[in-house]
């Protein structure tokens, strides 16, 4: 009787030590951390070993293809199906080429260029070089209808203002990209694009009623799910029409009656960076990583600004916690994660190669968005290249460079280069230059008043002045001659200087 007390006693606690391993390994593996260096740390393999499933990138983790290969392959010696993410839209956000800038013109080009063959062509080479480094999953393509012009945080990543149009070249860049073996990821569902508020910074309100965003946001992301697009990234937007109280990231009926529900979506939900404001301010990261879950989230994404140990285990713990409080169901946890290694199986069994090298048609896709608006004579000697900078939109690496300075020098020796901003920015730039032909750089004109009043300065002085607007070209085209290059990607640069100094 004693013994068979004592093999009872036994059992339980073994089953309830097994329970808790499974909780612990579950909710490790629906993180997607981040980190800093070019390796690996050891908290991170540790990690890994004892149930994280995935790890995302940013451009401070990577220097070059060759370094990139060796982290990848250092993850796997722990974790052979670990999910490798990166943030890598091409165009003005690159992870793969954070310090030089994208050989790839980004969404709106492709949008301009309306050609979903060559939408489709660039996906797969980007995918291409994705898989050879190793990476198997890429937060792309950015499936937002950009129809606020005042948008500050999407813009030119978006395939452009038309649901239709959008829809097409969202479809066209999933069936790309994983043709290469790369699962795609179409974001911010329910749609970032009408909001000029950037939710990294604050929570963005779109007050519209649900026809509106069924016909104006969702038919990407319902091209996207046809086109068998294995996971989609959430918005921190408050979208009062599906959910008055929460946002769309901690949102039950956003993510499971209306994504899984309505559009009939089965593959991986990921939630933007919990670490954005938008979420963390309000909710905090650990409560908001819960409340993600539980809506139907199955992947938390930090990492961005929070990158170590102690965030995963904070993470962990919260999940943890509240599926012992009853306040998270252990069965929507472990469904969760079951999505999440569902995932790494898909990446695991496709076939890496296979794709013919196409390294050409990024410079391709560039040369066939640029507009040219005026009478374009080649400049013969060399100018003075004026960039009007402003704040970076905060998804662009910090450390990515944008113009066409160093691609116009290399093209026109001699060519000098100044970056101007705030009120006396025209005046700057005129005294700068002195009598060399200023070739004028900005970026969403029309979203700043300085940079239009530097640009009617220029003008004034030196009517002959060229502007090249590298964001969205919204304001009319001025000046004698006007090229909008849809995008601040170096690609855009080179394609621009080529055109300017008469060499295409």
């Amino acid at each position: 009787m004693v013994r068979s007390k004592l093999a009872v006693l036994v059992y339980t606690i073994r089953r309830v030590a097994l329970a808790e391993t499974t909780v612990d390994r579950d909710a490790l593996a629906v993180l997607q951390p981040g980190f800093t260096g070019t390796t690996a740390p050891d908290w991170l393999l540790r990690r890994l070993d004892e149930g994280l499933a995935a790890v995302g990138l940013f451009g401070r983790n990577i220097t070059g293809p060759r370094q990139l290969a060796d982290l990848t392959a250092e993850l796997r010696k722990v974790r052979p199906d670990v999910l490798v993410a990166v943030d890598e839209e091409g165009g003005d956000v690159t992870r793969l080429e954070a310090r030089q800038g994208s050989s790839f013109p980004g969404n709106l080009a492709l949008g301009v260029v309306d050609d979903t063959v060559l939408t489709s062509g660039v996906a797969a080479e980007l995918g291409r070089r994705l898989a050879a480094c190793g990476v198997n999953l890429d937060w792309a393509p950015s499936a937002d209808v950009n129809t606020d012009p005042g948008n500050p945080v999407i813009g030119v990543r978006s395939f452009g203002a038309d649901p239709a149009l959008a829809a097409r070249h969202t479809a066209a860049y999933v069936t790309g990209l994983q043709s290469a073996g790369v699962a795609a990821c179409a974001k911010h569902f329910p749609g970032h694009g009408d909001t000029s508020v950037d939710s990294h910074e604050s929570l963005p309100r779109i007050d519209v009623p649900y026809d509106v965003l069924a016909g104006r946001d969702l038919p990407p992301f319902r091209a996207a799910i046809d086109a068998g697009v294995r996971a989609i990234m959430t918005a921190h937007i408050l979208t009062p029409a599906l959910d008055a109280g929460r946002p769309a990231t901690l949102s039950r009926a956003v993510l499971t009656d209306l994504l899984r529900g309505d559009l009939g979506y089965d593959g991986l939900i990921i939630t933007d960076g919990m670490e954005m404001r938008a979420v963390a301010a309000t909710y905090g990261v650990e409560r908001g990583a819960v409340l993600a879950i539980a809506a139907g989230a199955d992947a938390i994404c930090v990492g961005g600004g929070l990158a170590d140990d102690a965030t995963v285990c904070r993470l962990r713990d919260a999940l943890v916690a509240a599926v012992r409080a009853g306040e998270l169901a252990e069965e929507r946890l472990a469904d969760a994660a079951g999505r999440v290694r569902a995932l790494a199986r898909w990446t695991a069994s496709r076939t890496p190669g296979g794709l013919v090298a196409n390294p050409g048609i990024g410079l391709e896709a560039a040369h066939r968005a640029l507009r040219v608006t005026g009478q374009l004579t080649p400049l013969t000697a060399a100018p003075y290249v004026a960039g009007f900078t402003p704040v970076a939109n905060i998804a662009v690496g910090d450390e990515t460079p944008w113009g066409l300075g160093p691609a116009l020098a290399g093209l026109l020796p001699g060519t000098l280069t100044g970056t101007f901003a705030g009120a006396d920015a025209g005046t700057s730039a005129l005294a700068a230059a002195g009598g060399r032909r200023i070739v004028a750089v900005v970026r969403d004109e029309h979203r700043h008043s300085w940079m239009s009043a530097a640009v009617t300065t220029l003008l004034r002085a030196r009517p002959d002045t060229v502007i090249v607007e590298m964001g969205v070209p919204h304001a009319p085209p001025r000046g004698a001659v006007h090229l909008a290059t849809h995008g601040a990607a170096r690609v855009c640069g080179v394609a621009a200087a080529e055109v300017l100094a008469g060499v295409r």
